[in-house]
């Protein structure tokens, strides 16, 4: 047997990109499905291992896993660490609010609390946000999404950024939270590898790019996400 295709994750509840771990199904949404299409591509079983946010690339570097699917924006302080397979999203950013809190563009957000996840291509779109305070989360957490989201809704932050896909659940109609704005940021992600593992990143990359080609990526993009454009063509 294939030795298994050991991915690292956080462990939280954040659909449409994925779900609680659960003896019975695993994990489901669409990094599980494009993490199942390369593991049928590669012929080996996909085993995740769960871990705080934190602690995904260093799990890495370890060698504890052999790479990481789960929300690693392509960013320059990444790549000084692990490197990237090519992308299997590209996401723009939304901006979270309270419904009614009148926060409509950048400029109203001087001088309130937005959060994002430390170290992010998210945080990196707060930092440009003129007057705005940005608030870090991460360090410790074992699901920085919901505490971002409690944050928002106690008060305690005026705005959370994440990536768009993450925010699809919520809707239109959600009666706590509305979609501020949206930044047509183009943000890439992709699969991280530990950089001494040239063989493991080619191996893996080879498999998305067969994936792309094929259709076969189009095709868990569409049954996880079909609200959003397909980033890679029509293929």
């Amino acid at each position: 047997m294939s030795a298994p295709l050991r991915l690292a994750c956080l462990d939280a509840e954040a659909p449409p990109l994925f779900s609680l771990w659960t003896p019975e199904n695993g994990r489901t949404g669409y990094e599980p499905g494009v993490a199942d299409a390369l593991g049928t591509e590669l012929g080996r079983p996909v085993e995740w291992v769960r871990v705080p946010w934190v602690d995904m690339i260093p799990a890495v570097q370890r060698g504890d896993a052999d790479a990481v699917l789960c929300g690693q924006g392509i960013t320059a302080e990444r790549q000084a660490q692990v490197d990237f397979t090519r992308p299997y999203a590209i996401f723009h950013e939304g901006v979270l609010v309270r419904r009614g809190a009148g926060i409509r563009t950048a400029a109203d957000l001087v001088g309130r609390k937005v959060a994002a996840i430390e170290n992010s291509t998210n945080m990196a779109l707060v930092e440009t946000f003129s007057g705005a305070v940005p608030v870090a989360f991460g360090p410790g957490s074992d699901d920085v999404y919901a505490d971002m989201l409690a944050a928002l809704l106690a008060g305690d932050v005026d705005a959370v950024v994440d990536d768009d896909v993450v925010f699809v659940p919520l809707g239109t109609t959600h009666p706590d939270y509305e979609l501020a704005f949206t930044v047509q940021t183009a943000n890439r992600w992709g699969v991280a590898v530990s950089k001494n593992r040239p063989d493991t990143l080619a191996e893996i990359d080879g498999a998305l790019g067969r994936l792309i080609e094929s259709g076969r990526l189009r095709d868990v993009w569409k049954e996880w996400l079909p609200t959003l454009d397909y980033p890679f063509g029509d293929t």
